[in-house]
């Protein structure tokens, strides 16, 4: 669709609801004590590591929107574990929503979000790195993984 934002947090939203559909469609077994603290916990460590992560760039005054060129090559705090920790919390987001429904079949939408992200985003920002920060970025790349 020509002029829908592609956002990562657009991406998350489509897949929170095919798992909230596929949850509908085939119920699971939500409602144990566990698997509650586990999806809480996981949403909470996830929001925790987003706003870190946003005061990283906010700190480092360069971009957190896809697609636009860094100013900073950001390698402390949570960037020093992975170099994607915003969409390494995205995934937890999803992951403890698909643990809340208790549908293990939501599992399966894992690796297609992961994909997807990685494709869209994550090399085409690699390949800004590159472009900006030259040997710099390379010698980051090689160090850190890339989710976690």
């Amino acid at each position: 669709m020509k002029g829908f934002p592609d956002l990562p947090p657009i991406w998350l939203v489509g897949f929170l609801i095919l798992n909230w559909g596929l949850a509908r469609a085939v119920p699971g077994n939500p409602g144990s004590a566990f698997l509650v603290l586990l999806s809480t916990s996981l949403v909470g460590l996830a929001f925790v590591l987003i706003f870190w992560s946003a005061w990283r760039f906010y700190h480092h005054k360069t971009t957190i929107e896809p697609h636009h060129k860094p100013k900073t090559l950001i390698v402390d705090g949570p960037f020093r574990v992975s170099r994607n920790p915003i969409y390494l919390a995205m995934a937890l987001i999803l992951l403890g929503a698909i643990i809340a429904n208790g549908q293990p079949l939501g599992l399966i939408l894992l690796p297609f979000f992961i994909g997807i992200i990685t494709k869209r985003f994550i090399e085409p920002e690699e390949a800004m790195l590159r472009d900006a920060f030259g040997d710099q970025a390379d010698q980051y790349l090689a160090a850190t993984r890339r989710w976690i």
